[in-house]
């Protein structure tokens, strides 16, 4: 009678202790961006009849900076999303972060209002492609009339915004370039204007298998893409690799050897080669509904290891 009794309140206990623990999972990364000297603000980007936040964080230098649209995980526009964004801002770029749960979340809120992950992921793999399209439009359109901008704009994406960083690539005319960090190619390639850089993990098959088809796709149409792929790290590698619960050291060094990169690349970003976004359309729509079900959910071409 007493183990009977014992059981629903140790049950109990080991329920709230995993809450806390899922509760906390990103607590790290909410106290780097609280110590952050870095100017963040939230602004209200409108298009259409509907309304959506983004995350702005800015660096601190004399220039005018680079533009860099980021794209959150599965997970929506979390603390380390958040923490990305003021990292790669301390790198000397003006990053906008839009939040593409905006008004989808409970009582109208967006990735923050989400009661669990799961329901957070859920919420996002139903997010409509050509939606997610226009909301990453009114981001770069806004990113490019920042006063402090000076006129370079590059879309970086990670897990499910990794696609989509990829699929935005195809629809706008106007990106300096795209980087992809272990996301799926959407269907047609042809519309794609910049360089595109991915990034991937060794061990990774689900989305590693696409690199083929990926590779061959650019390369019949003439564009120029670069991935890199990084031994012993699984998916999600940026999180992973600084996450202080990490037991995996290839995370953490694909995580140093991908930040490093991409603000080098970053830094060596040239004009766009097409300016005329007045009238973007939505070609990789439905490639991209295809393609993020794979991830939670050029004439030159090269391969890093």
């Amino acid at each position: 009678m007493t183990k009977m009794r014992r059981f629903p309140t140790l049950f109990a206990a080991l329920f709230l202790l995993l809450a806390a623990t899922c509760s906390q999972a990103q607590d790290w990364a909410k106290a780097r961006l609280d110590a952050s000297p870095r100017h963040h603000e939230y602004v209200s980007l409108k298009h259409d009849t509907r309304t959506l936040q983004a995350f702005v964080v800015y660096p601190e230098v004399k220039e005018k900076a680079p533009v860099v649209i980021l794209i959150h995980e599965i997970f929506g526009l979390s603390d380390w999303a958040k923490e990305m964004a003021d990292e790669l801002a301390a790198e000397g770029f003006i990053v906008v972060a839009p939040d593409l749960l905006s008004g989808y979340g409970p009582n109208g809120g967006g990735s923050s209002e989400f009661p669990s992950q799961d329901a957070t992921v859920k919420a996002v793999s139903g997010l409509d492609p050509a939606g997610v399209l226009a909301d990453l439009d009114a981001a770069a359109d806004y990113g490019k009339h920042i006063p402090a901008a000076n006129g370079k704009i590059a879309v970086v994406g990670f897990c499910w915004g990794g696609g989509k960083s990829f699929a935005f690539a195809a629809n706008r005319k106007d990106l300096s370039a795209a980087f992809v960090f272990y996301g799926p190619g959407p269907a047609d390639v042809s519309t794609i204007v910049a360089p595109v850089y991915g990034f991937y993990a060794g061990n990774d098959a689900r989305i590693g298998a696409t690199l083929p088809a990926t590779t061959d796709a650019m390369k019949a149409a003439g564009k120029f893409y670069e991935p890199a792929t990084y031994d012993g790290a699984g998916h999600g590698f940026m999180r992973a690799g600084e996450d202080p619960a990490n037991t995996n050291p290839a995370n953490k060094i694909a995580r140093e050897q991908g930040f490093t990169r991409l603000v080098k690349l970053l830094h060596e970003l040239k004009p766009a080669q097409a300016t005329n976004s007045n009238a973007p359309s939505h070609p990789a729509a439905q490639a991209s509904k295809a393609a993020e079900k794979l991830c939670h959910d050029s004439t030159q071409i090269g391969s890093v290891s």
